[in-house]
């Protein structure tokens, strides 16, 4: 089957020339005009037919007709084959009239050139019908519905109807037209509208559905989602068009198969007036710690789109700022004044020469460890990397008259009950303490998970599913907030764009999410049914989590300008304070005894509390 693909070119040509010398038999045969000569020959016409061959093959090789791959081809590649035999006859009779002695009728050349045609076409469409009819199994075949009969659905089906080595068969289209629904396309009928899907694929076959409407507004994408998932069908979504032409093989039902964490959220995306943020940013010096990091590379690539005068990357990890320092001098060459500085903000001499070095008008400190359970039992890397760490970004910060200073922070931090939470908070407390009394302008921003960083549940239930399952979730009862990473990004650049001093930026980001429900929703958009096919398996909470996180402390806040960014008042605090609780940790350091550290911190965080 192989070779045959790869000589298809030369066969249908073959096959073509077959097909012409076969016309001109048949006429002779039918219409003997050309017997008028007394002494004839059909060998006497031998370099007639030649020239017809050479003049045809010519036009369809000017119309690159033979590029066409048939199972695929609509109207436009059947006119280029009538065009081309139509062409390469009419060459062929100023040819005969000119130079022949045993010339040919121009009924001939009208007639054969009909028939070819003819017989051309019905072998293409023979050849149609074989792939989709002869060669399909429907026994073995997965049963689906398509949601969308516009350009996209109805492309996708052609594509799997053509598609001899596809698993599936097309049942039936979703639509919400009341144009099309109740018609047939392609023969495959249109049922909708969309939010009877449940009630309408009742009773039938169906085992699959594919969401193929790339341009849909956030809100109908997701109630769509909703829909769909509440049957016990795997399900598929397109992405956006970008991406499916992205795909480097074209294939649609490929495209698919790449669910984009944004259909996760339940709610439409929140997004930010990207032209204050230009303006903003535009022509400054920018440094950002962490920035090697799922929020910090985030950070890095929409920095670049505002231009600034210099872009200063720190990590400690050197493979991350590697692969963003790559990105980014792929992305813009030498139009991106860039900088990767290899240092850990825990070295309170190097992070002083690179302020002294680049003298950055602002900071996004994103470096800190993040991980809940990982921090339990190492309190001494939480205290040291979050809280110290920021602690000599902040005083670098003060001393070199920095414009802006950025604090990426966390729920988390909220009424913390665990030691990454606790750390977090104490990292707000110490920007708190720098107003009035530092020139530097100290804000924090404050999110819940986002959906597909480092380390987030995504990845990991992704690849708990590739692997066959079990889905491990700690508890069904569990809700968290989750924001996508470029939201995360996009907030961090507008709250660090507004004029304010010590406050902490919270966004709106709608209800929380039960992880359960993420996990079987995740299930189905990578094409399983969960429990079915994917178990979940519950493991039981771990150190210092909450069953449900919270954005506020309490209920005291302000609006911003954007109704989506919030700034929660806080009680001050005075710098003496925070030294005095610094002197408290560095104490507790010295005895590099686990519970007396973890102790020393709780101790200095007020609304500590230990998990339920």
């Amino acid at each position: 089957m192989r070779r045959i693909k790869k000589y298809r070119k030369k066969i249908i040509f073959i096959l073509d020339i077959i097909i012409i010398i076969f016309s001109c038999y048949i006429f002779q045969l039918l219409v003997p005009i050309e017997k008028a000569a007394n002494d004839y020959n059909i060998l006497d016409f031998l370099p007639n037919i030649i020239i017809l061959l050479l003049s045809i093959s010519l036009c369809q090789y000017l119309l690159k007709t033979y590029d066409n791959i048939w199972r695929y081809a609509e109207g436009n590649e059947y006119v280029r084959l009538m065009l081309g035999m139509i062409a390469g006859f009419i060459i062929y009779i100023m040819i005969n009239h000119l130079i022949f002695i045993h010339k040919t009728s121009a009924i001939f050349s009208v007639a054969t050139c009909s028939i070819s045609i003819i017989f051309m076409l019905l072998m293409r469409f023979i050849y149609r019908i074989y792939l989709i009819k002869i060669k399909k199994n429907i026994n073995q075949k997965i049963t689906m519905a398509i949601i969308g009969a516009g350009g996209v659905g109805v492309r996708l089906m052609e594509e799997i109807q053509y598609n001899t080595n596809s698993n599936y068969e097309i049942y039936c289209f979703f639509d919400d037209n009341t144009e099309k629904i109740g018609k047939k396309i392609r023969g495959i009928k249109v049922l909708g509208p969309i939010d009877e899907f449940n009630d309408l694929i009742k009773n039938t076959p169906i085992s699959e559905v594919i969401i193929a409407i790339p341009i849909l507004p956030d809100i109908r994408k997701n109630e769509i989602l909703k829909i769909v998932s509440k049957s016990n069908l795997r399900v598929k979504v397109l992405p956006d068009l970008l991406s499916i032409l992205r795909n480097s093989k074209g294939d649609l039902l490929e495209s698919a198969s790449d669910f984009n964490v944004d259909d996760l959220l339940g709610r439409a995306l929140v997004s930010f007036d990207k032209k204050e943020i230009d303006k903003f940013f535009n022509n400054k010096v920018i440094m950002v710690t962490g920035g090697g990091g799922s929020i910090g590379s985030e950070l890095c690539r929409q920095i670049a789109q505002s231009k600034p005068a210099q872009l200063i990357i720190i990590d400690y990890y050197e493979n991350n700022a590697y692969e963003i320092q790559q990105e980014l001098i792929y992305d813009y060459k030498n139009k991106l004044n860039l900088v990767v500085e290899i240092a850990s903000v825990q070295d309170k001499d190097k992070i002083e020469q690179l302020f002294e070095r680049y003298h950055p008008q602002i900071v996004f400190h994103a470096a800190a460890h993040k991980h809940v359970p990982f921090m339990e039992i190492s309190p001494d890397e939480a205290i040291k990397n979050n809280v110290l760490g920021t602690y000599n970004m902040v005083q670098a910060a003060d001393k070199w008259n920095v414009q802006k200073f950025v604090l990426i922070s966390t729920d988390k931090a909220v009424n913390p009950t665990s030691i990454m939470g606790a750390s977090k908070r104490m990292c707000e407390m110490i920007i708190q303490s720098m107003k009035n009394i530092s020139k530097t302008e100290y804000v924090a921003v404050r999110f819940g998970n986002v959906l597909g960083s480092n380390g987030s549940v995504i990845p990991l239930f992704k690849r708990q599913i590739e692997h066959g399952g079990p889905i491990t979730i700690t508890d069904k009862r569990v809700y968290r907030y989750f924001m996508t990473i470029s939201e995360a990004a996009q907030l961090v650049l507008r709250a660090g764009s507004m004029e304010s001093d010590s406050e902490i930026y919270v966004l709106d980001m709608g209800r929380p999410i039960n992880i359960l429900k993420l996990a079987e929703k995740l299930t189905r958009l990578l094409g399983h049914i969960p429990y079915t096919e994917i178990p979940i398996k519950e493991i039981g909470m771990r150190p210092g989590e909450k069953l449900n996180e919270e954005l506020f402390m309490h209920e005291d806040l302000v609006k911003t300008e954007n109704q989506k960014i919030y700034i929660e008042m806080q009680k001050s605090i005075s710098f003496g304070e925070i030294e005095k609780k610094i002197d408290i940790l560095n104490q507790a350091l010295e005895t590099k005894d686990i519970n007396m550290i973890r102790e020393s911190l709780i101790s200095i965080i007020p609304n500590f509390k230990l998990a339920d």
